[in-house]
């Protein structure tokens, strides 16, 4: 475990991640993924780390596919949410890009075990539902995005 520095602060890295809002129009009413955790009960929006040579949009791309189940395409991006946290003895500056989303295909129930469910929900309900502020700031970007893509 990394030791404080000589000024009793903890190191500090930096972290990046990507993910997406993903909507869909579902009988006239717009419509967002969500992911949950029984556990702790945290509603986001999938996202994750690059792999070793991806881009943030192919990291976006996977990262969405397989904790949603969801097949999607990027419309465009949303812009980048930063927070702290600490971890094993760092503190890490996190930088996650969001990009608007659009499902293609899939299905929800294939989503992967990261989270417990991943469900549609009218983008209402996801904004009364989303852990974070953060989030609801993503999801707010989307929804004002989304009638310029469409």
């Amino acid at each position: 475990m990394p030791k404080p520095t000589s000024s009793g602060r903890l190191p500090v890295r930096d972290a990046v991640a990507a993910g997406g809002v993903v909507l869909r129009e579902r009988d006239g009413a717009l419509e967002a993924a969500i992911a949950g955790r029984d556990s702790d009960g945290t509603w986001v929006f999938p996202k994750g780390t690059p792999s070793e040579g991806e881009s943030t949009e192919e990291t976006a791309l996977r990262e969405v596919a397989e904790e949603t189940g969801l097949e999607v395409r990027i419309l465009g991006p949303l812009g980048t949410t930063e927070y702290w946290f600490a971890s094993r003895g760092v503190r890490f500056h996190k930088r996650v890009h969001f990009f608007l989303m659009e499902a293609t295909g899939g299905d929800v129930s294939r989503h992967d075990r990261e989270y417990d469910v991943v469900r549609w929900v009218p983008v209402e309900e996801a904004r009364a539902l989303l852990s974070f502020d953060n989030y609801r700031e993503m999801l707010d970007r989307a929804i004002a995005d989304w009638g310029r893509v469409q």
